[in-house]
């Protein structure tokens, strides 16, 4: 089974188990249509109660209304599964499916692999890998990568001078 990372637990919230969730989606409102979320991708919770506190949502889930039940869970990732992926918007793509692509110049230069997605609050920058180990990082702008192709796990990068 896939699945997507959607949240950290950072804190708890009040003393009838609620815990305080950074999200780490581009839609924090994704949670509203989640009946259920993975603990570490190996824990099933079933969301009791959803509220927004500033940038975080806040969760209860069911079997965890006190706060002595999620102490322990401060610094968890929380997952969903592949069945509730939702169709996005035409050129946005889920980190876990960008992760691994091959990345060529439009000269047909390979330059490695996505090894990872930093998150820069707008926009993205995607950390590069070759062989070697070494790494370049390419904001994800149409400006510089005009191809990003899921299916042929490829993605096509025109750099400017000094970006590599």
């Amino acid at each position: 089974m896939q699945f997507l990372r959607v949240g950290k637990i950072v804190n708890t919230h009040g003393i009838r188990g609620g815990v305080k969730v950074i999200p780490t989606t581009d839609y924090p409102e994704r949670f509203e249509e989640l009946q259920y979320v993975y603990l570490d991708k190996t824990h099933k919770l079933i969301i009791k109660k959803l509220q927004y506190v500033k940038n975080m949502v806040v969760l209860t889930f069911n079997d965890y209304e006190d706060i002595n039940l999620v102490e322990g869970l401060k610094g968890k990732q929380l997952y969903i599964d592949e069945t509730q992926r939702r169709e996005l918007p035409e050129d946005t793509y889920y980190i876990i499916d960008l992760i691994g692509l091959d990345v060529y110049t439009i000269d047909e230069v390979y330059l490695g692999q996505v090894k990872d997605i930093i998150q820069t609050g707008p926009s993205e920058v995607y950390v590069i890998r070759d062989d070697k180990g070494k790494e370049v990082m390419i904001p994800a702008v149409k400006e510089f990568m005009p191809v990003i192709d899921i299916e042929a796990k490829k993605i096509i990068v025109k750099p400017i001078e000094g970006m590599i």
